[in-house]
């Protein structure tokens, strides 16, 4: 695996350990309320399952199956037993209603159109389909106030890379055009000075990823500085919304 997909993939671990939490308190509350679910485990789908750590987290209620596009994605699922096809997210190659719940997280973003995607994902689901997590980073907030080109840097690095910085403010527009009505909320995501000192080099190793192609090595050094003075000082500040949908059939 290269240097950028062993970050891609330490970053999902990173977001699956994050949300974990809150994922399973919006699925037992949302999904899994009433008796005639909890007489057994729904079946589930997971759209986009990457390395499929969101699905470690889901096979604590669901029986759950992954799909992914990625050879390597799939074959590293596999890897470590778990029920996984490749396949394209628009192309689901299952029947219809042919899973209670069919979710996915941090995939929009990096669809051109997440249209056929929800399309594809409702009409595979039976009863709920969920997007568990996708960020706005136009809502980004870093402070210092001298971090605050960061937030323009990492839209322009995931645009450049195909992806829309945007997607958490438009998931109820894109459910609502594919006939769902979402409840749409925010994952807590606020870190304390100790937790920011605990993630800290791993963040900015994703800022660093993310910014390569944008900003010369000085600047990026300039702004680790800001940010390594303002840890030290306990005044950093850093937070990214991060969005879910839940929609019933």
């Amino acid at each position: 695996m290269s240097t950028e997909g062993i970050g891609l993939e330490r970053q999902l671990r990173r977001q699956s350990l994050w949300l974990k939490d809150s994922w399973l308190w919006l699925l037992k509350n949302e999904v899994l309320q009433g008796a005639e679910v909890k007489r057994k485990r729904l079946a589930a789908l997971e759209v986009g399952c990457g390395p499929g750590f969101v699905m470690d987290v889901l096979s604590g209620l669901f029986d759950v199956k992954g799909v992914d596009i990625d050879s390597d994605m799939v074959n590293a699922c596999r890897s470590r037993g778990l029920d996984v096809v490749q396949a394209d997210a628009c192309e689901l190659p299952f029947e219809d209603s042919s899973f209670e719940v069919v979710c996915c997280s941090f995939l929009l973003l990096w669809l051109k159109d997440p249209r056929p995607a929800l399309e594809e994902m409702k009409r595979v689901s039976k009863r709920w389909v969920v997007c568990l997590a996708e960020p706005d980073f136009g809502g980004r907030i870093d402070y210092p106030s001298e971090l605050s080109e960061l937030t323009g840097l990492i839209v322009e690095g995931i645009e450049c890379e195909g992806g829309d910085p945007f997607v958490g403010r438009k998931m109820r527009p894109l459910f609502r055009e594919c006939g769902l009505e979402a409840k749409i909320g925010i994952h807590s995501g606020v870190w304390g000075i100790e937790k920011l000192r605990l993630e800290s080099d791993d963040e900015w190793r994703w800022v660093e990823m993310t910014l390569s192609r944008k900003v010369d090595d000085r600047r990026l050094r300039e702004l680790k500085g800001v940010w390594d003075r303002a840890l030290e000082a306990r005044t950093l500040f850093q937070f990214n919304p991060v969005f879910y949908a839940i929609a019933r059939k």
